[in-house]
């Protein structure tokens, strides 16, 4: 497996949740990290926590200034890129009726879209590495929960570009993997204004028992399988499930 140390990584959405926790996962184990993040404060916050393995920069990863900028602050402090962990995303929890196309159209740019074009720019220099992309992707692409539809949607997306970029790319030794996580702690719901903190802790706790092992996971747990995806050098077109036995669809 290939050494965490000096290894160069990008984290979009590293300012909260899986994505903070495998910018301090990484960093601890040696790696250059750069986070980013729509909240100035916040990036800068846990950028500053980590240390100087860590820089940070403000980037919305759907437009496309943002995401040159990102990869040129992540080029200054690694001398390279290693490996891209594509985390940022956001949520649409509701029914059918209320969907609208300029909402549905704004979930995939978020959690597509973005993305694959940070991707795009990532490839000549995760080319030159011999690197690795991570995409996030979710447990909701197997067990099937009301309200959530477009949320699932894209991440099945994910699922399927990881198949299809591990194929395309393999010939210029760029590897590509998904991590689904099962339960776990993130501010996705708050942001999306489904749930207050408090509630949305609650909810996931209440599905300790839709998990093999009963319990909800933590993000350091999902940065745990991150990280083996980024090392592993003979894994590519893997959707590595990190779940607790969620995905197998027990209930208790």
């Amino acid at each position: 497996m290939k050494d965490l140390t000096s290894l160069s990584v990008i984290v979009t959405g590293g300012g909260s949740g899986i994505g903070e926790a495998t910018a301090r996962h990484l960093a601890r184990g040696g790696a250059m990290v750069t986070i980013c993040g729509r909240r100035a404060d916040r990036i800068e916050a846990v950028a500053k926590e980590i240390g100087p393995h860590c820089a940070w920069v403000v980037a919305d990863v759907t437009k496309d200034a943002d995401r040159r900028n990102l990869i040129d602050t992540a080029l200054r402090h690694g001398g390279r890129i290693d490996a891209v962990v594509s985390n940022a995303g956001n949520m649409e929890r509701k029914p059918v009726e209320e969907w609208t196309e300029e909402r549905l159209m704004q979930i995939f740019n978020d959690n597509v879209v973005a993305g694959m074009m940070l991707t795009q720019l990532a490839l000549p220099h995760l080319s030159a590495s011999e690197g690795s992309i991570i995409f996030v992707g979710s447990v909701y692409t197997v067990r099937a929960y009301p309200g959530a539809a477009p949320y699932a949607a894209t991440k099945g997306a994910l699922e399927t570009l990881t198949r299809v970029l591990a194929t395309e790319l393999g010939t210029r030794k760029i590897r590509v993997n998904a991590i689904r996580p099962g339960a776990v702690p993130t501010e996705i719901n708050v942001r999306a204004g489904v749930f207050t903190e408090d509630a949305a802790l609650q909810r996931l706790e209440s599905m300790a028992n839709h998990h093999a092992i009963g319990r909800i996971g933590t993000s350091l747990e999902i940065a745990e399988g991150i990280e083996y995806l980024i090392r592993a050098e003979w894994v590519t077109g893997s959707v590595l499930a990190v779940d607790g036995g969620m995905g197998l669809g027990v209930t208790s």
